[in-house]
């Protein structure tokens, strides 16, 4: 994807974002607030309400934040539920990542290169 989208906001409930490309959010997606794409998604902030990366069917994309708590996420044609909720510390924080694996969204800890996830 070439074309991405920077938002320098939380997105509140009632807000809508769909665009062509990947979208990179400086700040969280409340319960509510929905963001599409057909690219990618990076939030650094904590995902709350809808995301829907690969909107056309591109099942390379991610969902990357520093917390997962969606109300629905999906990848192209695939969709999973929100994770269990676990408490986190200093300690055990780690920006999560979703992708799809072996035919099914998979949410785990995200310790590579961001700059990759945009090409």
């Amino acid at each position: 994807m070439e074309n991405t989208l920077l938002i320098d906001k939380t997105l509140r409930s009632g807000q809508k974002v769909n665009f062509a490309g990947n979208v990179v959010i400086l700040g969280d997606i409340n319960p509510g607030a929905e963001v599409v794409a057909a690219g990618s998604i990076i939030v650094l902030g904590t995902v709350r309400g809808v995301v829907h990366a690969g909107a056309d069917g591109f099942k390379k994309a991610v969902v990357l934040a520093f917390r997962l708590l969606p109300t629905q996420l999906r990848i192209a044609d695939h969709i999973t539920r929100p994770p269990e909720d676990e408490e986190i510390t200093k300690d055990n924080f780690s920006p999560e990542i979703a992708l799809i694996k072996d035919g099914m969204v998979v949410i785990e800890s995200y310790e590579g290169n961001l700059g990759k996830l945009l090409k």
